[in-house]
């Protein structure tokens, strides 16, 4: 255990049995000492948590103000009301379906037929009406009756291979039309809403009365001049509260709302006049071509043109998991479902509130909120801080009205406030009312209420700060968990490289081609058949304009790369594809690692397949030579290309090879059996291999190397050539030197999967890189990590990731290369698939936890301090020298304002210097607790002495009975305001001696330090009516700064003294704590 304490991260299994394991942490959090997560409600997973688990915690929360605590946790009847809302929408989608397969089976009638025509929009030849119920009802007859897809698109202006014009007045026409991809959304909540809300806190309520009671009063007694003072500098007080919460609060929701717009702005490719541009999803309109591959969202309604192994996950609007295969046969496309497995094109036929899709958006999309394990375990912080509040202050209002209704409270001119039989009804009314609302302020003091708001604020910060870092926070709990994460996984291409893809070496005809696009060297047979895999083998594009400016390459790098490559060697992209059409393909396979396609040329049909060097080069039992004649390939020729394989491997280029065969057209399947054709993949021809360079992206190696400073694996997880992987893996320094490049900290995915459950848990912590891994492999790597106690975040791109991105603590899908299907399966997205971004989502993990931890630190300071001075001064004396509005002004600055200034710290590289944070540490450490300790007994202590004996201290007996009271209770106000301000600074750094660096970068924190010290300066000296207080000379304020300065040395002192390893609430529960504090000089050196 103390091992565990000062890393975080040691224990074998601590960090797996996060969902399980004892909360350790209940002295530090104060949850209930040793309860297990099954007995404690405040602990959660930071996944798929149960309802139940949610119900828990929200009725065991001790909550002032339940529409402000919950506003940002997950609304659970309104989750169930959207779930209803998909069962519906999904059933109306099942019945048009029966209803469409009952007309065709037994009445044979055509479906879909509009009851009441309505003319086509002027330039078209076809309705809204008619497209959105064609597409809705899969209307094949009615589609064929238009004239198919040819005719279709021509009603629709459309080109199927260049697309539409695309200009700006052809896409507004099309918009005015049939409408935009957009859905109307529940507006955002107004500011309003947000201050009726902070009305609700049950203490205000009861402050609101007590201030209307005492103004009352007050006037009736003394007058309207004078009389309403009291209760109306409470009212006041109370709404400044009310106020400030409720502007903070909109602020949070205001950038949850932009954020939430960023989630939803994905970007597709479209083909516009001819060339494939990015567009935002909310401008695609009517007409508009498609290409889709695996991994795809279909963004609209829409019928295919054509595709190769099309299969789509429809369970988004069915619910039904079972694959639906896309062909002639079944064209219809639905907004909103993904494309599971090959490529196609679709014509757009319906979009937004038109598409099934967007109906059901428009239904759900208010955002229920969600809440974090940090969060919730607040609120057990919260419950259990209130608990002891609501105590105390319970036990101060019995004794300030025993004490007043027996006559020992005193007036400040030593007159007894309470007489029996002779003071009025009105005058001990109001007496208790005042005792009442010091004991009420107390409660809004004690229980803290916006500490669990405290994460909302720094989450909402850290969003937005990380949206410039190139990291867009998909769910908010991912924040928390990254700064606990032990080991990343990371892809190699596109996140530790910078995915910009050349040929750079070339062996075509077992010769190296030099220079790379040198086809002189080849026949023209084979230079024919590798242009045409190349063009054909591929679901990239080659635009030429026609005004004859520079050649367009579009698909994913790879491609891009090939494709180029193939233009230099004299591939006519355009002309290929038109002199030969492609009968079936198979789709490149993360599993496989290849991807072939059946080509008709002429009477003949061609196989070419793409894939993985050796893999391809195994399949292969011939080759052509230059001359283009096909020679065998024999034990000899296999090792001459294994090493032209490695050798290019060992300069960290990627690898892949062309294999092609002939393919008798007699025994190729029908047109109606073809989709099951399983293209066959031996005796190929080889045709050549190619290197593909992808340097490494600048930076990655110091990035690597802060995240070993911080405790963090980095592990490259890669379809590559183990040769490649090992050569990158050594340039980014994943790897130290050859010597480490050993088995098992290198090893091949199918070496590992081969292993037992049990092996690969012992073998998983000592990987450092995995090559040739699938997709599969990735997920049993996390499992095994899992298992031994790793917080384990996964970078992932493809359609296949999404299990493993799943499965892992934190999922990390690429913003560029990432399909939408691994987006979706992600807790955040990298936008610029940089790993140095994946870095710094760490940093701020860290700084979310870390800040958070400084506000508690400084509010609970404030918090013991300010209860044990009114306890023991009410106790004592009858008198609290704090009264409501000071108290509330207090609360501002520990609360909402206090929140603002250290939640917001920006992270700094000390935080990367330290271990990651165990999710079982408690919230508060020992570290804190002798901060905390340290300044809140200094605060008690000057500040009781202050209360007993500050008439003589301050040399005020010269002065009345009265004003003396008035200037010590306002000296005593001011220097534990004062305190609280020099004691944020603090608050900062808990565990450094330097409190000041970086502070001028935080301009927050020195903005509202400065706010509140000028506010507190008007309180004292112009608002004296308002706060009860009086005015000070200046040798009182030197005197009020000299005692709050004096906090900044302590804090250094207290800094100097040890802590034990082990969290404080584990004394309770072994006594052998000896060799702990044996330890502690050692580790506190460390911290400071």
């Amino acid at each position: 255990m103390e091992h565990r304490q000062q890393w975080g991260n040691s224990s074998p299994n601590h960090q797996r049995l996060y969902d399980e394991e004892s909360a350790g942490c209940a002295a530090g959090d104060g949850t209930g000492a040793g309860a297990s997560s099954s007995d404690n409600p405040f602990d959660i997973p930071s996944k798929n948590v149960p309802p139940e688990r949610l119900k828990r915690w929200r009725q065991a929360a001790l909550v002032l103000n339940a529409s402000r605590r919950f506003r940002y946790t997950l609304d659970l009847k309104k989750e169930e009301e959207r779930e209803q809302m998909r069962r519906k929408i999904r059933a109306k989608v099942q019945v048009i379906r029966a209803a469409l397969l009952f007309k065709e089976a037994g009445e044979n009638v055509k479906p879909g037929t509009p009851k009441i025509p309505s003319a086509p929009p002027v330039g078209y030849g076809i309705s809204a009406e008619k497209l959105t119920a064609l597409t809705r009802d899969h209307d094949l007859l009615s589609l064929q009756e238009h004239g198919g897809i040819n005719g279709l698109s021509n009603l629709l202006k459309t080109n199927l291979e260049m697309g539409i014009n695309g200009d700006d007045l052809d896409v507004a026409g099309r918009r005015n039309a049939f409408g935009a991809n957009t859905y109307p959304r529940k507006k955002g909540r107004s500011f309003w809403t947000f201050l009726w809300e902070a009305w609700q806190d049950l203490t205000l309520i009861i402050l609101m009365i007590a201030a209307a009671l005492s103004l009352g009063l007050g006037i009736k007694t003394e007058g309207l001049k004078e009389g309403w003072y009291d209760g109306g500098s409470i009212a006041f007080a109370v709404l400044l509260v009310i106020f400030v919460t409720a502007i903070s609060d909109y602020r949070q929701s205001l950038q949850f709302q932009n954020l939430n717009e960023e989630k939803r702005n994905i970007h597709m490719e479209v083909i516009r006049d001819g060339r494939r541009v990015n567009v935002s999803i909310f401008d695609i309109v009517i007409g508009d071509i498609i290409p889709l591959k695996i991994g795809d969202q279909v963004p609209s309604d829409g019928v295919l043109i054509s595709g190769h192994s099309l299969s789509i996950d429809e369970s988004s609007m069915t619910g039904e998991s079972k694959l639906c295969h896309k062909d002639h046969k079944m064209p219809f496309l639905m907004s909103g479902c993904k494309v599971a497995d090959g490529y196609g094109v679709m014509l757009v036929t319906a979009v937004g509130i038109n598409t099934e899709w967007g109906l059901l958006m428009t239904s759900i999309s208010e955002d229920t909120g969600e809440e974090t394990p940090l969060q919730v375990r607040l609120n057990g912080v919260a419950t259990f801080i209130g608990i002891v509040g609501l105590s105390v202050a319970a036990a101060v209002l019995a004794v300030l009205l025993a004490r007043y209704f027996t006559g020992h409270t005193q007036n400040a001119d030593g007159t007894t406030q309470f007489i029996k039989g002779q003071t009025s009804f009105k005058n001990a009314f109001n007496g208790a009312i005042k005792i009442l609302t010091v004991a009420v302020t107390i409660v809004v003091v004690a229980v803290p209420e916006g500490l669990p708001l405290a994460v909302t604020l720094t989450l909402a910060y850290s969003m937005r700060k990380m949206m410039a870092d190139k990291a867009l926070v998909r769910r908010l709990s991912a924040c928390e968990t990254m700064g606990s994460a032990t080991t990343i996984c990371s892809d190699k291409t596109g996140t530790l490289t910078l995915n910009q893809m050349t040929v750079v070496e070339a062996c075509v005809g077992g010769q190296k081609l030099d220079p790379i696009d040198n086809s002189q060297q080849l026949s023209s047979v084979l230079l024919s058949l590798l242009n045409e895999g190349i063009a054909q083998n591929t679901t990239g594009n080659v635009f030429k304009p026609e005004n004859g400016g520079s050649i367009e390459v579009s698909g994913s790098p790879t491609e891009k790369a090939i494709l180029s490559w193939g233009v230099k060697m004299g591939m006519v992209f355009a002309d290929l594809r038109k002199s030969s059409s492609i009968l079936h393909a198979f789709p490149f396979n993360s599993e496989k690692k290849r991807g072939g396609v059946a080509v008709k040329v002429d009477s003949e049909v061609h196989l070419h397949w793409k894939g993985a060097a050796e893999i391809v080069l195994a399949s292969c039992s011939s080759w052509f030579d230059q001359d283009g004649a096909i020679q065998p390939l024999n034990e000899d020729k296999v090792s001459q290309f294994k090493k032209s394989i490695n050798d290019m491997a060992e300069q960290s280029l990627r690898c892949i090879a062309f294999g092609y065969r002939s393919y008798d057209i007699e025994i190729v399947p029908d047109e109606d059996q073809i989709d099951q054709w399983v293209l066959p993949e031996d005796n190929l021809v080889l045709l050549g291999i190619v290197g593909l360079k992808d340097p490494c992206r600048p930076g990655v190696k110091s990035a690597v190397e802060i995240c070993k400073v911080a405790g963090v694996e980095v592990r490259m997880v890669t379809g590559d050539n183990i040769q490649t992987a090992k050569a990158i893996a050594l340039e980014c320094g994943i790897l130290d030197s050859k010597d480490s490049a050993t088995e098992p900290t290198i090893i091949e995915g199918r070496v590992f999967r081969a292993f037992s459950d049990k092996e690969r848990e012992e073998i998983a912590p000592k990987i450092s890189v995995m090559g040739r891994s699938s997709p599969n492999d990735k997920l049993l790597l996390v499992q095994a990590l899992r298992k031994k106690g790793h917080i384990v975040a996964v970078t992932g791109d493809g359609t296949n990731d999404a299990p493993a991105l799943h499965e892992a603590d934190i999922g990390l899908a690429m913003g560029i290369q990432g399909t939408e299907v691994a987006k979706e399966s992600s807790d955040i997205i990298i936008l610029d698939d940089n790993f140095a971004s994946v870095v710094k989502v760490v940093r701020w993990g860290r700084s979310v936890y870390a800040n958070i931890q400084k506000f508690i630190q400084f509010q609970l300071t404030v918090n013991v301090a300010a209860l044990i001075i009114n306890v023991v001064a009410a106790v004592s004396s009858g008198n609290v020298p704090l009264n409501a509005v000071q108290l509330l002004w207090v609360n501002l600055i520990m609360d909402t304002l206090g929140a603002l200034a250290l939640a917001t710290e920006p992270p700094t590289d000390h935080l990367m210097h330290r271990p990651p944070v165990g999710r079982r540490e408690p919230l508060i450490t020992n570290i804190m607790w002798r901060n905390l300790v340290v300044q809140a007994l200094y605060q008690v202590i000057v500040l009781l002495i202050l209360n007993f004996d500050g008439k003589n201290l301050l040399r005020l007996k010269n002065e009345t009975e009265e004003h003396a009271d008035l200037v010590k209770n306002t000296f005593i106000f001011n220097t534990f305001v004062l305190c609280q301000i020099f004691n944020e600074f603090n608050a900062r750094k808990p565990d450094q001696m330097n409190v000041f660096s970086g502070i001028t970068k935080n301009h927050l924190f020195m903005g509202i330090i400065g706010v509140t010290a000028v506010l507190q300066v008007l309180i004292i000296e112009f608002l004296g009516k308002f706060a009860t207080t009086v005015r000070l000379n200046w040798r009182l304020w030197l005197v009020s700064i000299a005692i709050s300065f004096v906090s900044w040395p302590l804090a250094i002192i207290g800094k100097l003294i040890p802590v034990p390893t082990r969290p404080f609430g584990e004394y309770f529960k072994n006594k052998s704590w000896r060799q702990d504090f044996s330890q502690a000089g050692e580790v506190a050196a460390i911290n400071n």
